[in-house]
């Protein structure tokens, strides 16, 4: 291009400066070379579920019951993929067991919209009662929070 005429020039606002170097430097949730191995599954959330899960995160310090290693990171780094409208992270099955967990709660307060669609969708749900021994075993024998 060197030796050919200017046809426009544009001066960046400082605004405009800030948003380049904001957006190249963001957190994203693809997983680096390392990260992609066999126990992460990418998940597809829809913006409620994100949104009952971004609940229960920001409730880590309040509850009794600890989140998965890493799940807070992995919700702070998820990115959206606007053509389907869905969040995508990269989880082990442990953060998916703690996902499950945090839309149980969100089923217990409001919606079982988020946790339904999650169990039908990955395969695991919580259920307290089976977890302390308490319930009928699950229809097909296994556990109910393993990745099915």
């Amino acid at each position: 291009m060197e030796g050919r005429p200017v046809r426009w020039a544009a001066r960046m606002t400082p605004y405009g400066h800030d948003t380049l170097a904001y957006g190249q430097s963001r957190p994203r949730a693809e997983p680096s070379p390392g990260e992609a191995a066999s126990d992460r599954q990418l998940v597809e959330l829809i913006p409620s579920q994100m949104a009952a899960l971004r609940v229960f995160v920001g409730l880590a310090d309040q509850l009794q019951v600890p989140q998965a290693d890493g799940l807070a990171e992995q919700v702070r780094t998820a990115s959206c993929d606007h053509g389907i409208k869905r969040w995508r992270l990269y989880l082990t099955p442990e953060q998916m067991e703690s996902v499950a967990y945090g839309l149980w709660l969100h089923r217990m307060t409001g919606s079982a919209a988020e946790a339904n669609r999650f169990g039908r969708e990955y395969g695991v749900v919580h259920s307290p009662a089976q977890d302390s021994g308490e319930g009928p075993p699950a229809a097909d024998g296994l556990p109910s929070v393993a990745g099915r």
